[in-house]
């Protein structure tokens, strides 16, 4: 069976059996009381803590305003259909989408931002929002709130208006699960774990976070809709910062791996009062006194500690898988340019770090850039990719100037990197990270069978195919490097960049790393490569530029870099005996 098949199996199989509890809890409740309205308060409470589980736990970007989008749908709710006389639906459909803009236009002003600063900014906006719900009155009736919000037709018991409830939390779980497993779930997984690599994978890191912003809103506009037409009343109070604050810790307790993890957290948070209940006045304590127990002895929450051990990932079958496109190009070098630098510069402040280069590498060549400690090679580098911004100069992919280019833009060209210190999603299985490099737009894929092909065959190139399943983060450190390299490769590049692939590594691994170049070379791979390692660089480079203090002293084949009397005095620190 196909991955494309049996995800879409076990995504039926979750859904119907989501389905099928839905109905029997639904037939089970009581039709009104107070267990109901538990029931109701998880359900969409839950809604909300999922879209918490995305933009944290898939996407990494605090937010401490859930709340604020909770308030924001369910005043669309009640106020549109009190004041304004709109149905149900209609109502909780412009909140989730009123809601998700909102979401959006705070990403788009905010997502530049990191951190604590970030939470300080979505802080900020959940104030606002209360100030507003209470001070407004003319429009949202101020702090007494909105009362005797209707249901809608046909719905307007409290069980069938609770099978509704669970009904909308079904399809948002089925929908953050498929969300994990697709494009931009993987998308959203890698600028959580490293937002550069992500950007070098083709990734728009700005648009991802952006859009996880919006989806995180519009379902808390969901489960606040959902709300306000559970209790019929709603007031500003309830959408506080403390009920961030507490939707927060929801998606903590449960764990943020998983939207499943946010279910659990909030039945949690929802059920462990009333049963804690019996206790009378030390009831709040020893509930207190629980969660801190379970965050602290279990980091990743409840349904990491249980995935930890009931869903162990399958070792990948050696089934033959065809191999990468790039593998089947000429092993000639030809005098076709395919990257090319003219008079490039970087300068910070006083310090000319990279200074009017020019370098041009032809295609299917080994072009290898080495230099001093310090000399400008990985600011070179950096600036090729589009990791910094070029203070003057040009740089040309294939002939087209991709200057002004974003690096996922760039990605998107053709250009694959690596980085001296590696940079891996560690929140991904091998596999998982390779697969995000054969994702790269631009890259000639269809569908996520072929995507995994490829990055298998990537896997098998490396020799690390037997290893697919695992967490990137259970290699050792050679072995990281590799995966880097099969991410790079799985998108079939015009041209791949090394920075100092050999980096880290023993002597026995630098020569499986020579093996590896020399291999690429053979299938016709245009290489740029910056390496210390002056035997691997013999081995493998065809071309050599030579840097020092940011300016070129040498460019030419190795033997005549290797005698020229600047590199010899800048770099190598004396003349080599020829006759050794």
């Amino acid at each position: 069976m196909s991955t494309a098949a049996a995800f879409r199996q076990k995504t039926i199989t979750y859904g119907l059996i989501g389905f099928a509890a839905v109905m029997a809890i639904a037939f089970i409740a009581p039709s009104e009381g107070y267990y109901l309205n538990i029931l109701m308060h998880a359900a969409n409470y839950a809604i909300a803590v999922v879209g918490l589980v995305i933009v944290l736990g898939y996407c990494g970007q605090f937010a401490l305003c859930q709340a604020a989008f909770l308030g924001i749908g369910a005043y669309c709710v009640g106020l549109g259909t009190g004041d304004y006389g709109i149905p149900f639906f209609v109502a909780l459909f412009l909140g989730v989408v009123i809601t998700g803009l909102v979401g959006i236009f705070l990403g788009l002003t905010t997502l530049n931002l990191n951190g604590h600063y970030l939470g300080m900014v979505t802080i900020a906006f959940q104030m606002i929002v209360t100030m507003v719900l209470t001070n407004w009155a003319g429009f949202t009736h101020g702090p007494d709130g909105i009362t005797k919000i209707p249901r809608p037709a046909g719905f307007g018991g409290g069980s069938t208006y609770l099978g509704l409830c669970l009904v909308c939390l079904v399809a948002v779980l089925v929908f953050a699960y498929v969300l994990k497993a697709s494009r931009l779930g993987r998308a959203m997984q890698a600028v959580r774990d490293n937002e550069i690599a992500a950007s070098t994978c083709g990734v728009d890191v700005f648009f991802t976070k952006t859009v996880a912003f919006g989806i995180c809103a519009a379902l808390a506009g969901l489960g606040g809709g959902l709300f306000a037409g559970a209790f019929n009343y709603i007031s500003p109070d309830q959408f506080s910062f403390g009920e961030s604050v507490v939707l927060l810790t929801m998606a903590l307790l449960g764990g943020v791996e998983s939207a499943f993890g946010a279910l659990i957290g909030t039945v949690l948070l929802v059920v462990l009062p009333e049963w804690l209940r019996f206790l009378r006045q030390i009831y709040l304590a020893v509930y207190g006194g629980a969660v801190i127990a379970i965050m602290i002895f279990m980091p990743r929450g409840v349904w990491g500690l249980v995935s930890k051990y009931l869903f162990k990932t399958a070792p990948i079958g050696s089934a033959p898988v065809k191999p990468l496109p790039l593998l089947s190009r000429s092993a000639t070098v030809s005098d076709e340019i395919v990257l090319e630098t003219i008079g490039l510069a970087k300068y910070f402040g006083g310090l000319k770090a990279v200074d009017g280069v020019d370098v041009k590498v032809r295609k299917g060549s080994v072009h290898a850039l080495i230099g001093p400690n310090g000399s400008g090679k990985t600011t070179m580098l950096n600036l090729i990719t589009g990791l910094y911004v070029a203070t003057a100069g040009t740089v040309k992919l294939s002939g087209q100037d991709i200057t002004a280019l974003k690096p996922h833009d760039r990605t998107r060209l053709g250009m694959c990197r690596t980085f001296q210190n590696i940079r891996v999603f560690r929140g991904l299985t091998v596999l998982e990270n390779v697969i995000i490099g054969a994702e790269r737009r631009g890259n000639d894929v269809e569908g996520i069978d072929d995507v995994t092909e490829r990055a298998l065959a990537a896997l098998d190139f490396v020799g690390l195919r037997d290893r697919a399943h695992l967490p990137v983060g259970d290699l050792p450190y050679g072995h990281q490097r590799y995966v880097e390299i099969a991410r790079a490769l799985a998108g079939s590049p015009e041209i791949l960049l090394l920075d100092e692939p050999a980096a880290g590594l023993n002597s026995t691994e630098k020569t499986e790393m020579a093996e590896l170049l020399q291999r690429l070379k053979g299938h016709g791979t245009t290489i740029f490569i910056i390496d210390h390692d002056m035997r691997l660089i013999e081995q493998v480079a065809d071309h050599i530029t030579v840097l020092n203090f940011g300016r070129r002293i040498a460019d030419d084949d190795p033997r005549s870099v290797f005698t020229h009397p600047e590199v010899i005095a800048a770099y190598l620190g004396e003349p080599r005996n020829e006759t050794a």
